[in-house]
């Protein structure tokens, strides 16, 4: 009888088991029915045309000709081209200028979004800017910061002040991307920051109350660590797409006064689309690539964006 009992237990147990298993494999099969549309858009878009790039990086090519292997000499001409170098500097000075007003405006609207305007109207105009095209966002202050006819000039004029070439001076034409960038993103940047201060528990400050720490105090020692691991995640998106910067550039400035304005992404497209030097294009997107990769680990190693102090 208890011999009979087991086998019958046992039999049971691998009916369940093999019940579980195609449960399991009828779940995966769904699972990747779902994910299929994504899976087939990144191997198209991204994936493919990363290796195709990376392969055209070490061949001379154009679009009317087959690419022809030349090995590394993209890579040494890029070494001693003049313009990669100034276009990489001029890059990394809009990146600063961006970052630091971005992330500093983005957290004074987050933080006022969190503790003063509670209304859902006042937190949707902030991400109104974003919802708008580069492309329009450039072309709007490119006419109100027009040295002639721009609005914000006839300001200046009014006030006695002299006329700013916003965009036809080397002093101004990177900042000037950089201010009209920041406006556009800096609803969204709210938007997540916002969402970190929302995970932190009001039983915290409820206590630095009690010990009597004042709102400075609260905002050193308590937000900013906590915040650490979603500023990371900011920090890290919108250092990556700064550097990136290319539609406000194409619109407005053009690279130009005299290079001034000449970022990366621009360049790139000069030469590859411009130029026709598809070879030469993709080893400074390459390039661009190992740069955003290597920042991206710096960052996330610095800052620890992948740890958390609410645990």
């Amino acid at each position: 009888m208890a011999t009979t009992t087991i086998v019958l237990g046992r039999r049971g147990a691998l009916r369940d088991g093999g019940a579980r298993l195609r449960t399991g494999r009828s779940d995966l099969r769904i699972a990747l029915l779902f994910v299929a549309p994504a899976l087939l858009g990144l191997i198209a878009f991204y994936i493919v045309p990363t290796v195709r790039g990376l392969y055209l990086s070490f061949t001379e090519y154009s679009i009317l000709g087959s690419p022809e292997w030349v090995g590394a000499d993209n890579y040494q001409r890029l070494l001693a081209d003049p313009l990669f170098w100034n276009a990489l500097v001029v890059t990394i000075q809009y990146v600063l200028i961006n970052i630091v007003l971005q992330t500093a405006v983005a957290l004074g609207l987050a933080l006022l979004m969190h503790r003063v305007a509670h209304s859902t109207v006042i937190r949707g105009m902030l991400l109104m800017p974003y919802l708008m095209a580069n492309v329009i966002a450039a072309l709007l202050w490119f006419w109100m910061l027009d040295y002639n006819i721009g609005v914000v000039n006839q300001l200046i004029d009014g006030l006695g002040l002299p006329r700013v070439a916003f965009f036809g001076s080397q002093e101004w034409a990177i900042p000037t991307q950089a201010l009209i960038n920041t406006w556009r993103h800096m609803g969204y940047v709210a938007l997540l920051i916002f969402a970190g201060l929302q995970a932190i528990p009001e039983t915290v400050y409820e206590a630095a109350n009690l010990d009597g720490a004042n709102p400075f105090q609260q905002f050193t020692r308590i937000t900013l660590p906590l915040l650490r691991p979603v500023l990371a995640l900011v920090l890290i998106l919108t250092v990556t797409g700064s550097f990136q910067v290319f539609d406000t550039v194409a619109v407005t400035t053009q690279g130009g006064p005299v290079n001034a304005s000449r970022v990366l992404q621009f360049y790139i497209w000069q030469k590859a689309f411009a130029e026709q030097e598809f070879g030469y294009g993709s080893a400074i997107a390459v390039v661009l690539f190992l740069i955003l990769a290597i920042v991206a680990f710096i960052q996330m190693r610095v800052l620890r964006g992948n740890e958390s102090d609410l645990a």
